[in-house]
């Protein structure tokens, strides 16, 4: 850790989350109780890890880990049900729009194009780490690798933006059918 808050090498961070990711992982399933959800919040607690550890002098990291990731898990939970979805009554009703394969290769004709203008829309309203990630990767079939290249965010930060676009083009795109 301190190796880190001196240099700002993501690897070491990296190589110092990935010994601890299956407990973070099991914290998180303990508390949402949805792998997709949890590795999510895996993600985005690897990247709260970069700006929280340069912040904060941590003394026993497992357990200020642990904290971090349950109050995290806490938070998603808590805006879940502020914004009136229930843990899995979300994630097991919602159609799956942005996995479906018609979405990212329409047909043709008139449907084509209103669903590639759909998509397009969805996708500006992404914000920029993950509108440059889902967009080298879908739409220009970008491999993860070269999606790193291009953009110099590190592997697991290409990962986090994709997740987490992908789930956010959902609930756009969810938003607008169902209205």
């Amino acid at each position: 850790m301190e190796l880190y808050r001196q240099n700002g090498d993501l690897t070491v961070i990296g190589a110092l989350f990935e010994r601890y990711r299956h407990l973070v992982y099991g914290v998180c399933m303990k508390y949402l109780k949805d792998p997709d959800d949890s590795k999510d919040a895996v993600m985005q607690l690897f990247e709260k890890l970069i700006t929280e550890l340069r912040k904060h002098e941590v003394q026993s990291f497992k357990a200020w880990l642990h904290t971090v990731t349950k109050n995290h898990c806490l938070m998603i939970l808590r805006k879940k049900k502020s914004h009136g979805f229930e843990n899995s009554a979300y994630t097991d009703s919602s159609l799956a729009v942005v996995e479906m394969e018609s979405l990212w290769h329409p047909e043709s004709g008139p449907e084509k194009e209103r669903q590639l203008q759909e998509l397009e829309a969805a996708i500006q309203q992404l914000n920029e780490g993950q509108r440059q990630c889902i967009e080298l990767f879908y739409l220009q079939e970008k491999s993860y690798q070269e999606v790193t290249d291009i953009t110099g965010y590190s592997m697991l930060q290409v990962k986090s933006y994709i997740q987490n676009g992908k789930r956010n083009l959902k609930i756009v795109l969810e938003k607008k059918h169902a209205g």
